[in-house]
């Protein structure tokens, strides 16, 4: 029977993932809407409930890419395009990202990558007329772009200027790069395991860090991976893994755990013995923290509420560990967004809250108790000089330094002061896929027991 005249024509494979891809690009460069924000959770993009897996990956690997790379990319499109970018079509601009990248960094082909992203402009209709544009401007690339991109390769683009000199500043020029250009690959899965750490590894096809870490290179839906729906591990960067363990032994301690949400050192506590209160503002994030130790059967008190204006137990904690909000920079290799969204003014803002945090926690701690603070920061305001103004106001505060055994010998993350740093440079491998941390810093305080 021949076909209606009426039928719709199926879409070509692969332009669904590319026209959601240029949406949520489209969400974080023009709209300051987060990666997180517009995958998962209600307000999460439409269109993805309807994607296959293979294409929902397509579409999350391109858009990190582009993120990723997007100084690299605006420098190449400056010397392809006589007059720029265009400003009035929005899609013009995603089609011309998402080609160069699948063209010079990803596994599609060169005919492909451009065909589709013309096709994605004549979509759209006031990108429509922009057409012959890209489809010359992409064939030109999949010509010069390598060469283009190899003059800069080694320049630090894809970080935003006011980032990059606040790097250089604070660590030094060489570091500085070092940091950027390890941003630029894509990172690999760690997890922490409840037990059997080079089990895991070996089930997962990956390697047990020196700090007991999986690292896997393994990609697709976590949730389907091998332990997952057992409870025998939950996804947590090397680097966050490490503040808890300044707590030492925490068997049967009272632990309050301030911004505790998703809950990955809250789960690290419990799995050690602790008992453990976890206090987060956001409903949502404090449900996921208990779906999450459901999963793992593990347990906590959890409260709904502002952990700086919390007035906690009248007996007072044995350990506290504030987990800051902060800007987050030290996460840009697992969320390229952050470096594109953040201002320097945030720092400012954000230094003030964690300052209220460590006020209150100095408040609930049992004299002789550990103040653990941490940020995902590598901006100094959040960590160092956080640290040293709380020490400057509360003499009953001492730093206790941070030992190498501590931190399984890795001597190349403790400050000069005994505290906790570690950047997106260190831990190098062979493969740059599974070398690298994210920026953390960490200081251990004890309150005075008089």
């Amino acid at each position: 029977m021949p076909p209606s005249r009426f039928a719709v024509p199926s879409e070509v494979p692969g332009l669904a993932a590319r026209r959601i891809a240029a949406d949520i690009l489209d969400g974080v460069l023009h709209k300051h809407r987060t990666l997180d924000d517009q995958l998962d959770g209600a307000s999460a993009h439409p269109g993805l409930k309807s994607l296959a897996d293979r294409d929902r990956a397509l579409m999350r690997r391109l858009v990190s890419t582009i993120l990723r790379r997007l100084g690299t990319l605006g420098h190449l499109l400056s010397r392809l395009l006589d007059r720029g970018v265009p400003t009035d079509a929005p899609r013009a601009q995603s089609a011309l990202l998402i080609g160069a990248a699948q063209i010079l960094w990803m596994d599609v082909p060169d005919h492909a990558a451009v065909d589709l992203s013309v096709r994605l402009v004549q979509s759209d209709r006031r990108a429509a007329k922009y057409a012959g544009l890209v489809n010359a401007v992409l064939r030109r690339c999949a010509r010069e772009g390598q060469g283009l991109i190899d003059e800069v390769k080694l320049q630090t683009l894809d970080l935003p200027p006011w980032m990059l000199a606040r790097w250089t500043a604070h660590y030094g020029e060489e570091t500085a790069r070092d940091m950027a250009l390890a941003l630029g690959h894509e990172p690999s899965l760690d997890l922490t395991v409840k037990a059997d750490a080079p089990q895991w590894a070996s089930r997962l096809h990956g390697e047990t860090l020196p700090t007991g870490t999986v690292r896997t290179l393994l990609q697709g839906s976590v949730t389907m991976l091998p332990g997952f729906a057992e409870g025998q591990w939950w996804v947590q960067d090397a680097a966050a893994a490490l503040p808890t363990r300044l707590f030492g032994d925490v068997k049967d301690k009272a632990i309050a755990d301030l911004c505790a949400a998703p809950g990955g050192k809250t789960a690290q506590l419990a799995l050690a013995g602790a008992r453990v209160t976890a206090v987060d503002r956001s409903p949502a994030r404090m449900a996921r923290l208990r779906d999450n130790l459901t999963r793992l059967a593990l347990q906590a008190e959890s409260v709904v509420t502002d952990s700086a204006e919390w007035p906690g137990a009248t007996e007072g904690f044995d350990g506290i560990l504030v987990d800051a909000p902060c800007t987050s920079t030290g996460t840009i290799r697992r969320h390229p967004d952050v470096a594109w969204l953040r201002q320097e003014a945030d720092i400012a803002a954000l230094s003030g809250l964690q300052k209220r945090l460590l006020q209150r926690a100095v408040a609930l701690l049992k004299p002789g108790g550990t103040l653990v603070y941490c940020t995902c920061s590598l901006e100094p305001e959040e960590g160092e000089q956080a640290i040293s103004a709380l020490l400057a106001d509360e003499p009953g505060l001492k730093r206790v330094p941070v030992e190498k055994d501590e931190v399984a010998g890795l001597e190349e993350i403790i400050t000069a002061d005994g505290d906790l740093r570690t950047l997106p440079c260190h831990l190098p491998h062979a493969d740059p896929r599974l070398g690298g941390l994210d920026g953390f810093y960490a200081a251990r305080l004890v309150k005075s027991a008089g």
